[in-house]
């Protein structure tokens, strides 16, 4: 994905992958495992298995031909893929980062000029203004900065690069029918280093899936038009699972006698239970008392705190980046008139070197914390939260010195 002074990771969900594969490949059979070619070595070997695998799910000579007579290996996309420190940043730095007055200002402004077709997407697809108004704001500066990657050669390339073939394979036959279609040129069309187009930045085969013609005319432009990307983002986060017309995060104010154990995104209790327990909204009243919720602790204990409902989830499927989606769904609260987070006074935030430490201990004493690469994600999060249980520190996963001095 695209962001104006950041480069993160891809919006791509294996669901999604998986289900456009599953609808274009229908009936290939045998014939696709053979066709299949692996990824890595000569790229010209790799662009003539891939255009029989194009034959094989039934396109033509000269349409192929059309889709890869630009194709080339893109090197600037492999470093951008690979240049993601941003996300090693505490939460309360990052969301400074991106959430500037200006932008919540931008935000208001584009909420006010784009009204009915946000009042459209809370009716067909019940997602709230503020969520879509983030995305736009975190993607492309509202349409401003889009990319400028050649997005048939950012797929190819991600594709016959060996870390994550298997996301961007799909990938690149969805762009295939999108330029059989007529929606792309495989010379002329950019977007994000991952792939994505428009202005709420779309994969290929999200837009087959979830493209809607939001003004009109005839096309879903999502580069040019902020009906058709409006509408064609909330309808694709509901078919990732969002639920109409409910709340995805609130702050609150946390007792200081509670059980930290019971924190974090792996425990779960209605709204009102919690608030039986002494949790409280920050402002009003619980957004959903009868719905499931987690208490959300970014810097731990004494930082911010937030409740965080069903809704949240749904932005993973969007960004797997735990600081951006927590940025991105307290800036859709905020947008909605939330007041500016109690950032409180947490423990000193690791450096990327010091996590990077950390996430070696926890993986030598056989926690599954997926890389090591300096990033507080949820796993070293539920990872951390077992270390302090088991050496009797306060279990808000949030690391501290104490903790990596006492493993």
């Amino acid at each position: 994905m695209q962001r104006k002074a950041l480069l993160t990771a891809t919006t791509l969900t294996l669901a999604a992958a998986a289900m456009f594969a599953a609808t274009i490949t229908a009936g290939a059979g045998a014939a696709r495992a053979q066709t299949q070619p692996q990824c890595g070595g000569d790229f010209s070997s790799w662009l003539d298995a891939l255009r029989q695998e194009a034959q094989a799910k039934g396109y033509d000579q000269s349409t192929i031909d059309g889709f890869l007579r630009t194709a080339r290996l893109d090197r600037n996309v492999l470093k951008a893929d690979r240049a993601q420190g941003v996300f090693q940043l505490p939460f309360i730095e990052f969301s400074r980062r991106l959430i500037s007055q200006n932008r919540v200002e931008n935000g208001q402004k584009q909420a006010r000029k784009w009204n009915a077709v946000f009042d459209r997407v809370e009716r067909d697809y019940g997602v709230s203004r503020g969520v879509l108004l983030a995305f736009w704001a975190f993607e492309t500066d509202f349409g401003q900065v889009q990319g400028d990657f050649n997005t048939v050669n950012a797929l190819l390339t991600l594709s016959h690069d060996c870390r994550r073939p298997e996301l961007f394979r799909p990938q690149v036959m969805a762009a295939l029918e999108l330029y059989k279609r007529g929606e792309i040129d495989p010379a002329t069309t950019t977007g994000a280093w991952a792939g994505e187009i428009g202005m709420v930045q779309m994969l290929p085969a999200d837009i087959l899936e979830n493209g809607v013609d939001g003004d009109g005319d005839g096309k879903v432009s999502l580069k040019s038009s902020p009906p058709d990307a409006l509408m064609s983002g909330g309808r694709m986060l509901r078919a990732l699972g969002w639920r109409a017309n409910e709340p995805w995060l609130q702050e609150i104010e946390m007792p200081r006698d509670f059980d930290w154990a019971s924190t974090g995104l792996n425990h779960t209790r209605t709204a009102s239970e919690w608030a039986a327990l002494g949790v409280r909204p920050r402002e009003g009243a619980l957004k959903g008392p009868d719905l499931p919720s987690s208490i959300l602790l970014p810097q731990g204990r004494k930082g911010p705190a937030f409740l965080a409902y069903p809704n949240y989830s749904v932005f993973f499927e969007w960004n797997r980046s735990f600081v951006y989606v927590t940025t991105a769904a307290y800036f859709a609260t905020r947008l909605e008139g939330a007041r500016i987070y109690d950032a409180g006074n947490p423990d000193p935030a690791f450096s990327g070197d010091q996590m990077k430490e950390l996430q070696r201990k926890l993986v030598a004493r056989g926690y599954d914390v997926g890389s090591v690469d300096g990033i507080l994600g949820e796993r070293t999060r539920e990872a951390v939260q077992m270390e302090q249980i088991r050496l009797g520190q306060p279990a808000d996963a949030w690391p501290t010195r104490a903790l990596l001095d006492a493993l």
